[in-house]
This record gives C-alpha cells, structure tokens and sequence, in this order.
C-alpha cells in the first residue's frame, strides 16, 4: 500500500518559513504528480500546490501564488513544500497525495501565530 510521511511542519511566528517534507514508498515515485491540500481546523481540506512527475511544472491556488513553491526529488522518493511569508490564515495540517492515491497520510502540522 502506498504510504505517505509529512514531516517538517512546526509553529511559526507570522512572516517565517516552513519547508514541509513528503516521503512517498510503495509505489515508483517518479510516475506520478504530488499534490499538497491543507486543513484549517473546522474546515474542509483544500489543494494548494502540484508538481509533475519530473517538477518542471507547478501549480498553485491563489492564496498561495508566489509564497509556496513545490519540489521533488525523485531519487529520494520525497516531495517538498518550501513554505514562506507565512500568515496564521495558512496554519493547518497539510497533507500530500501522489495523484490517483485514494487515502491520506497522517499529515504535519503548521501553526503560524501573531
């Protein structure tokens, strides 16, 4: 079964940086695009990042646009999320999910504080 580990996360003061690890096994790591979602507490899990099999490409969603930015490295079987000029509306747990992976991994925490 394929098996997704975040790591990485941690509070922050408002303005500071995360960068949040994935480690994907049981599955070849490199024929299948990440994509990271987060949960703010009471809220649905929303996407924030993609990158392709071989992260020449990226996507983001608005909120995010020019603050996060996706990597991989695929002889690591590990994905990143660099993670910055953090705002306590990006606190939450954020997940990764190689696409076509129906379930969720346990998740990292961040919490950005005032």
């Amino acid at each position: 079964q394929v098996q997704m580990v975040e790591s990485g996360g941690g509070l922050v003061q408002a303005g500071g940086s995360l960068r949040l690890s994935c480690v994907v096994s049981g599955r070849p790591f490199s024929s299948a695009p990440i994509n990271w979602f987060r949960q703010a507490p009471g809220k649905e899990r929303t996407f924030v990042a993609s990158i392709s099999t071989d992260g020449g490409s990226t996507t983001y969603s608005e909120s995010v646009k020019g603050r996060f930015t996706a990597s991989r490295d695929n002889a690591k079987n590990t994905a990143y999320l660099q993670i910055t000029h953090l705002s306590v509306e990006d606190s939450g747990v954020y997940y990764c999910k190689p696409h076509g992976t129906s379930h969720w991994g346990q998740g990292t925490q961040v919490t950005v504080s005032e």
